[in-house]
């Protein structure tokens, strides 16, 4: 067998690689670079998961970073059980061909509770006082620990929020090297997410962004200098590019302006109150996922959403099947933005009446995706209502805008400009464009020669 360690830079495409990534740019003279056509939705656990099943989500069941589970009536974004995924993964299928293949999980999704070897993924401590500390999860659960006492403890903060930034890269590559140190897996797969941040909030202004650039430009060479050292094979891919936009969509609004969305007041704040809604949106960057409580209501909703500026398609469950998302996880309706839109969770009409989690960093009580949590309201706000935390009196942290003009990039549709496809680099490569549902076999084919 052929070790090999693929390192996915999150949002590398053509578009951002040039004068600021160097040795990347080496990196592909000395090889090859080849772009994968995205898959709908080209979303971070959606494309991961079609990496490592080799299964489009109509089959694996990966719908997008979250949907609606109708047992529970609940909008769920971010979980993390490996049970959610439907298809077998590429460590099972290789183990079968070789019992003494081993795989290294550090950061994929969906990373708990797999049969990877050696897995590492965020988790942090909620605490009975509301505090969140940060965390991983790990497994074996000795390499928690391990990481921790080499590195101090994963870099929750720094790896989503407004003070997002490459530490949590940094560290993330550590445990990868400290995890080929310790135990030469046969597969080690790592996440490096730093691009996704100044991505999402500037979009590929290179200017803007050379900074964030040729960092994750350093540490991808630190880590294929590491790994080559060691006679590992690495390989460099993507999950999406993210090109610009400037229309943000606010679609459990134009729902709720129908009659459609019923909301829940508490506390003279309002709650999407999705199980008793005739209709209603969860909103994943480009892609919504629509559910209905009748098909006259899915055919009225259709109606309305096809005359809604920056709304290119609205795809019934037929027209599902043609893009490999018909699932029963998936919406009603799939609804896709064009390439300069982006869909807003909002459901409020009115700022003062948006629920306190709004204004925070909360990923897991938010019905859909944020990517203004990526904002601050004001540093000095932030500083206080840390300091008053420090002094043991609950405060919450509510230092995110509510103004969703100002992220500037996104993803998640497939009908874009070939400049921000998903990307393939290494050696062996094909001619033509590869497939996601390709990349699993490509790498069993290096692998096991």
């Amino acid at each position: 067998m052929k070790r090999v360690a693929v390192i996915d830079v999150v949002g590398l495409s053509s578009s951002v690689i040039g004068v600021h990534t160097p040795f990347i740019n080496q990196f592909i003279q000395r090889n090859k670079l080849q772009k994968i056509k995205p898959i709908l939705p080209a979303v971070t656990t959606a494309a991961q998961t079609t990496y490592l099943t080799g299964e489009l989500p109509a089959v694996h069941g990966i719908v997008g970073n979250g949907w609606y589970d109708h047992i529970d009536a609940e909008i769920k974004f971010w979980k993390q059980s490996n049970k959610l995924v439907c298809a077998e993964s590429i460590w099972t299928t290789a183990k079968k061909i070789d019992p003494n293949f081993t795989c290294a999980q550090m950061f994929w999704w969906y990373n708990m509770y797999n049969d990877a070897d050696f897995s590492a993924t965020p988790r942090p401590n909620y605490l009975a006082d509301g505090r969140k500390k940060p965390d991983c999860y790990t497994f074996p659960n000795e390499l928690r620990d391990q990481l921790t006492a080499k590195f101090g403890e994963f870099p929750l903060f720094n790896f989503w929020g407004p003070n997002a930034n490459i530490k949590s890269s940094q560290w993330i590559a550590n445990a990868a090297m400290y995890v080929e140190e310790q135990h030469q897996p046969t597969l080690n797969l790592i996440y490096l997410p730093h691009l996704d941040y100044c991505l999402q909030k500037f979009g590929p202004a290179l200017d803007t962004i050379a900074k964030e650039l040729l960092e994750i430009d350093e540490l991808v060479k630190r880590l294929v200098v590491f790994f080559e050292s060691r006679g590992v094979e690495v390989v460099l891919l993507s999950e999406y590019g993210i090109s610009p936009v400037n229309n943000p969509i606010h679609i459990n609004r134009i729902l709720r302006k129908e009659g459609l969305l019923d909301i829940r007041v508490e506390r003279g704040l309002e709650l999407l109150d999705a199980g008793a809604s005739a209709a209603f949106a969860v909103a994943d960057h480009q892609i919504a996922h629509i559910y209905t409580k009748s098909e006259e209501i899915t055919n009225r909703v259709r109606k309305i959403l096809l005359d809604i500026h920056g709304i290119d398609k609205v795809l019934d469950r037929q027209e599902q099947t043609n893009y490999g998302i018909k699932h029963n996880r998936a919406g009603d309706l799939v609804v896709l933005a064009d390439q300069s839109s982006w869909f807003t969770y909002y459901f409020w009409l009115d700022d003062t009446k948006a629920p306190d989690y709004a204004r925070m960093v909360d990923i897991h009580k938010k019905p859909g995706y944020d990517p203004v949590e990526m904002f601050m309201t004001s540093k000095s706000r932030a500083i206080f209502k840390l300091l008053i935390r420090k002094l043991g009196i609950r405060a919450l942290l509510d230092i995110t805008p509510l103004d969703a003009n100002l992220p500037k990039g996104s993803h998640g549709v497939i009908d874009i400009d070939e400049q921000y496809y998903p990307i393939l680099i290494g050696n062996g490569l094909k001619e033509n464009y590869y497939e996601a549902i390709e990349i699993k076999q490509f790498l069993l084919d290096k692998i096991f020669n």
